[in-house]
């Protein structure tokens, strides 16, 4: 497909990207990606190997981090701040999902009219009503295993495959919670539990993380990507994005980008999305500077990189007496408690938290707390396989002060200044991580663990807020579209646009985000030029 063809540029061939790139070449749209990856062939997954569990560690060329992994298609990320985050991502096409866990949790209504209920934050110029066909037509096409009838969510229709099993461990956490009378529902899953559009179903190898070599698992290299291609639609591998390009008139233009063998290239097309995530799209826009946009691209408001969010997180475990399969897939959570979500003054703190059952990697990421020498396997076997895990998803509210700016002193391998994240918890944050940890130990003694370890709290990187959408051009990057202020042809189209973090994964918001955002810009296509 030649410059002059192309329709839609889309930058990122994650989550967004290929659910945007599907539906829009469903329509007939001629869509090229650049990706600065490439297509992981499933044999090489480290969950094929015997040593699995050492490619996750911390000099692992699976490692969750690409300061840590270093593969040539990782760039650079600094942090700062009293709470730097843990940055996690991955390059390829299929991006993140190659590598998460497949809990796929909706927002709540209130997500989006946090400022409206609790006086905090923003809302998001659209709501949940807005959001709920693309959730379901994303749920259609990739399938989801679950269960339908929630009392702590809106009714939604029928899962397509039943939910995945719980297990010794999902039913130990359950007792617990029922013991106290607490809310918990069997999570929604991209994992299949059923074969489903030519996919295996879970065999329950717990190592989702490690990369589902039978497709079970959702990536959309297995399942967007197949169909849009098939449309017509084009992946570029290898293509690391150096800048956005724009014309006299201050329209995107294109981008010019860089190929495996580090020659440079330009690429027209008449409409640019950035699908790079939450830090790789303001870092790309901050990239993009012209006459016309000196600061940057989209932040003539100084607004991009601003308001960026994490999930504050903590991985509390109790120890039982009795052996658990917690060390048996699938990977993601068997079942989640939403009894603190919503905002309870009485609390101390806006908005709230999820509690996901959370099972545990395999033996050497248990060992590493015990101490080696003559005891090391007795007490080993007091650890393994006797834990339960609950994680807590805390609601991150926005804070201008978090946000990610280039930093010139580092460069990737095309010498395009690194991504700095700056990042410190606030104190609504502080007092919800505090609360948490006090349900999460009291439900784990109510389903019977004899010792209950809690960490420090971390920050679950999933990057969100820095190109958010909003009502006003003031303080937002984006309109309720993902169309960029002052530039009616490039569109944001990942986590970075969210206004508000939530309390749950994002996954599944950002793909029906990225369904609803084809929408609009197929809806706007005469005024593509």
């Amino acid at each position: 497909m030649s410059s002059e063809d192309i329709d839609v540029l889309v930058i990122g061939a994650g989550a967004a990207g290929a659910a945007l790139t599907w539906r829009l070449s469903e329509k007939g749209v001629k869509v090229v990606c650049l990706e600065q990856g490439g297509w992981i062939d499933p044999s090489t997954f480290p969950s094929m190997k015997i040593n699995y569990e050492t490619h996750l560690t911390r000099e692992g060329d699976f490692n969750l981090s690409p300061n840590l992994r270093n593969r040539p298609e990782d760039y650079p990320v600094t942090t700062a701040g009293k709470n730097p985050p843990f940055i996690m991502m991955f390059n390829a096409v299929g991006g993140s999902t190659i590598h998460w866990q497949g809990i796929f949790p909706r927002f709540h209504p209130s997500d989006f009219k946090v400022k409206t209920l609790d006086g905090v934050a923003d809302d998001w110029p659209i709501d949940y009503w807005e959001l709920e066909p693309y959730y379901n037509l994303n749920d259609s096409m990739i399938g989801v295993s679950g269960l339908a009838g929630d009392p702590a969510n809106p009714p939604r229709s029928a899962r397509q495959m039943p939910p995945l099993p719980i297990g010794k461990m999902g039913k130990t956490l359950a007792n617990g919670f029922d013991k106290l009378n607490w809310h918990w529902w069997v999570s929604d899953q991209a994992i299949n539990s059923k074969p489903f559009n030519d996919r295996s179903q879970c065999m329950l190898h717990g190592k989702c993380m490690f990369g589902c070599p039978m497709g079970a698992k959702v990536s959309t290299d297995r399942t967007y990507w197949p169909l849009a291609i098939a449309n017509g639609a084009e992946v570029r591998t290898w293509s690391r994005v150096k800048e956005i390009t724009v014309d006299k008139f201050g329209r995107a233009k294109g981008a010019i980008y860089f190929d495996r063998e580090n020659k440079i290239h330009e690429v027209k097309a008449k409409v640019v999305v950035v699908c790079c995530n939450g830090v790789g799209t303001p870092r790309l826009l901050l990239n993009s500077k012209s006459k016309l946009f000196p600061d940057g691209l989209g932040n003539s408001n100084g607004v991009v990189g601003k308001y960026f969010m994490v999930h504050p997180t903590h991985f509390i475990n109790g120890v039982f007496d009795e052996v658990l399969d917690s060390h048996i897939g699938p990977m993601g959570s068997p079942l989640f408690s939403q009894e603190f979500y919503e905002t309870n003054e009485k609390r101390g703190f806006k908005r709230g938290y999820m509690l996901i059952g959370e099972r545990t990697f395999g033996p050497l990421f248990q060992s590493q707390s015990i101490p080696w020498g003559e005891k090391h396997h007795e007490e080993f076997s007091k650890i393994f396989p006797h834990q339960a895990g609950l994680t807590v998803v805390a609601d991150d509210l926005p804070e201008e002060s978090n946000r990610v700016t280039l930093d010139d002193s580092k460069m990737d391998s095309n010498g395009i200044s690194a991504a700095k994240v700056t990042y410190s918890l606030s104190e609504n944050s502080k007092k919800m991580l505090a609360h948490a940890a006090e349900k999460a130990t009291e439900a784990l003694e109510s389903a019977g663990a004899k010792k209950v370890i809690v960490p420090p709290p971390s920050n679950l990187a999933h990057l969100m807020g820095t190109a958010r959408m909003g009502t006003h051009e003031k303080n937002s990057v984006v309109n309720a579209n993902n169309q960029v202020h002052g530039v009616d042809n490039l569109f944001v189209v990942d986590g970075s646009s969210f206004t508000t973090g939530a309390g749950v994964n994002p996954t599944s918001t950002i793909m029906a985000l990225a369904l609803r955002a084809a929408d609009k810009i197929w809806e706007s296509r005469q005024k593509w030029g």
